[in-house]
């Protein structure tokens, strides 16, 4: 059995009728209340959604049997997931940040670079995190030009680093 892949995160209570702020991590935000009951990474609690609606920059959810507002400040910061085969299937070149983490790095001659241990996004593009065995961790944009094989069944990605960062010269000091 696969891991349960997070789908989204509970925030803050919004209003004083059991309703909080929902960040997902889906590529429709609304695709939450299609999944059926969202759970906790460990199973233990199950939570429906009973009226979700989209704001600024996130959800405003409703789960069944949460009313007030002390009910839905407690929930604020739980993680949700769902079984990975209620997720839809990737296209051809799309992955699960949950298939890519754990991959092994390797460079096109088959050196091993590390692990990926991330998958970022801070606005301007994925990046991908990799932990050598020793040292910090690289990142890395996540492009076909940086990452131009990724080999699910085989367990790796390959990775073209890059010869040199474009953009201004580094200021001389006196």
């Amino acid at each position: 059995m696969t891991a349960p892949i997070c789908v989204a995160r509970i925030g803050a209570a919004h209003g004083v009728r059991g309703a909080v702020k929902l960040w997902t991590f889906t590529e429709d935000p609304l695709a939450v209340k299609h999944y059926g009951p969202l759970m906790t990474r460990d199973g233990a609690r199950q939570f429906e959604v009973a009226h979700v609606r989209e704001a600024r920059d996130h959800l405003v959810a409703t789960f069944k049997g949460i009313a007030t507002r002390e009910d839905a400040e407690r929930l604020n910061g739980i993680e949700l997931y769902v079984a990975r085969d209620k997720l839809p299937e990737t296209d051809e070149d799309e992955y699960y940040h949950a298939d890519l983490i754990g991959l092994a790095a390797v460079t096109a001659a088959n050196d091993p670079l590390g692990r990926v241990v991330a998958i970022h996004n801070f606005g301007a593009g994925d990046i991908i995190e990799i932990a050598p065995p020793r040292g910090a961790t690289m990142l890395l944009p996540f492009t076909n030009a940086v990452v131009p094989t990724v080999d699910l069944a085989g367990g790796r990605v390959v990775i073209e680093l890059p010869q040199e960062i474009e953009g201004d010269e580094a200021p001389t000091l006196t």
